[in-house]
């Protein structure tokens, strides 16, 4: 018989090994229309995937690889992002203005990436204009893989909560306010899962005796809310990915972008029990309810609900209960608290001042001095066909902002980051208003936060140990936040205002992380159903990246 060399062996069995291991796909076909719903008792366009408001629920599992098609039936072109997902050196699949290129109406797109070394609850929306005030959103669940242990027992069921506000005028309508130069009016009303608390069949259901998972997230434009479920103490376990010190909680103020994951144990006495909503730091309380029932039990809640609190400085207190679970396994064996942010050295400070003035008549908003706008090509496309001097010029704003008196400039705001750099970025916020920010295609450590304005001597009470890896974080009204984070994800990634009328008139920036290497060790090649348009249509496509 013949031999076969060892090496042929050694390369079949590396091969075949190479098949096994590859990750799960799970995939989804997605139809994106238009749809009359009235979830305040009003009548309104929304949007719907699949017919459905709020959209599917997307339920994986650690590294599973999504294949997601969607087609736009509607009659403006349309773009989804995952809110929390770091598309580890897939900006290409970001879903933003600055790295995608709109799906056309009629069109469709396939959006494939992986949910690489994550874990938690997070969602998905639309990112172009004012859709995310028509729907589109949905829940995004990453569930930890077998063989990672989870600080906490299986839970009986798991129940996602999208709580949001909510305007009756169509998603056009609002946009037209703010393209006039009008701010938007507070919001007509609090959402859950697309509901406002007049249907009063239950929501949810509970056995007594047994334990449940909410995973609850904040998808509104721009109220804080708390969150409280009637008799019903809350066991904070998770927060924006990242597992948190088992702390129990009345009550939650959720910012807007941030997910938070509760145990809720169904200890009391069976009936049903409200799920409430309620708006924080506007003038007038908005309040929403739903109806958790008991097994076995129809009888009707107690008309007293659970009070919120007042004041943010509340809020601020209970931020800061907060703590990162250091021994805890988050997607990866090793524990979270390996990982010792506090003692890398910072290589960048970055101070972000929120600003806004009224130019020519209309509103605008701004990062020091810079109000955003997108152009008709993306940042990354135009950047990976080296065309970025024909659409946008690098750090129009200083780290350091000083010139709070000067014109306001409009022009798309992007700022490199070098790779591997680690970088302290303070958000400073002199209105009444709070501030809630997003950074995509990261985790950040939010290290303090206080009054007034930030100083080196800040630093003093910044939490090196234990703060809550996460991807969004609120800025209270007249105070900062610090926040640190190593660029290790090369691509373009949208720094935003969740606020949405802020982010739409121009409180927003791209950072630009580029590595010389130019290998797909750093980040993959453009994918081949990549859209393009504007001034890369027709352009030759660069040599691909290699190792």
């Amino acid at each position: 018989m013949a031999r076969v060399p060892l090496a042929s062996v050694l390369l079949v069995v590396l091969g075949l090994s190479a098949v096994v291991a590859e990750d799960p796909y799970l995939y989804f076909t997605w139809k994106v229309t238009y749809g009359t719903i009235a979830p305040l008792g009003v009548k309104q366009k929304g949007i719907l995937i699949n017919g459905q408001f709020p959209g599917p629920n997307i339920n994986s599992t650690t590294n599973n690889n999504l294949v997601i098609n969607v087609y736009n039936h509607l009659d403006e072109p349309f773009l989804l992002s995952w809110n929390g997902i770091q598309q580890r050196k897939n900006s290409w699949q970001d879903g933003m203005p600055g790295t995608n290129c709109p799906i056309p109406p009629g069109k469709n797109f396939t959006y494939r990436f992986q949910v690489k070394d994550q874990i938690g609850s997070f969602f998905y929306f639309p990112s172009l204009g004012m859709h995310k005030a028509a729907g589109g959103f949905g829940g995004l669940r990453i569930n930890s893989r077998d063989l990672i242990p989870v600080p906490f027992d299986p839970p009986t069921d798991d129940y996602t909560v999208l709580i949001g506000d909510w305007y009756t005028k169509s998603h056009k309508a609002l946009q037209g306010q703010l393209d006039s130069g009008r701010s938007l009016a507070r919001p007509s009303g609090v959402l859950i899962n697309g509901q406002s608390g007049k249907d009063k069949k239950p929501l949810f259901m509970m056995e007594k005796g047994k334990t449940y998972r909410y995973r609850i997230c904040n998808v509104g434009l721009k109220s804080s809310l708390n969150f409280r479920i009637q008799g019903h103490a809350m066991k904070l376990v998770e927060m924006d990915g990242s597992h948190t010190m088992q702390n129990i909680y009345d009550s939650l103020d959720v910012h807007v972008g941030q997910c938070y994951l509760v145990l809720v144990t169904a200890n009391q006495v069976p009936m049903e029990y409200y799920m409430v909503v309620s708006t924080r730091f506007l003038k007038e309380t908005l309040t929403t309810t739903s109806i958790i029932r008991y097994a076995g039990s129809n009888k009707a809640p107690k008309p007293t609900l659970p009070k919120a609190p007042v004041g943010w400085a509340w809020s601020l207190n209970q931020w800061r209960s907060f703590h990162w679970n250091l021994t805890a396994s988050a997607a990866r064996p090793n524990p979270q608290g390996s990982y010792h942010y506090g003692q890398i050295n910072i290589s960048r400070t970055i101070k972000l001042v929120n600003t806004r003035k009224i130019v020519n008549g209309k509103l605008h908003y701004a990062l020091n001095g810079v109000s955003h706008v997108n152009g008709a090509t993306p940042f990354r496309l135009a950047e990976y066909f080296n065309v970025e001097k024909k659409v946008f010029s690098y750090d129009l704003i200083k780290d350091v902002f000083t010139a709070v008196s000067a014109p306001l400039k409009i022009a798309p705001n992007v700022i490199k980051a070098e790779h591997r750099s680690f970088i302290e970025i303070i958000f400073e916020n002199p209105e009444k208003s709070i501030q809630s920010y997003h950074l995509d295609g990261y985790a950040f450590f939010p290290v303090g936060m206080g009054p007034g304005k930030w100083t080196p001597e800040s630093r003093k009470t910044y939490n090196l140990l234990d703060a809550v890896s996460k991807h969004s974080i609120q800025v209270y009204p007249h105070s900062w936040t610090a926040i640190m984070t190593s660029f290790d994800n090369v691509g373009m990634w949208n720094l935003r205002s969740d606020t949405w009328e802020n982010q739409y008139l121009g409180q927003q920036l791209y950072m630009s992380v580029i590595s010389p290497a130019h290998s797909v060790r750093d980040e993959y090649n453009i994918p081949e159903n990549a859209i393009r348009c504007g001034a890369v249509v027709g352009l030759p496509l660069p040599p691909p990246y290699v190792l």
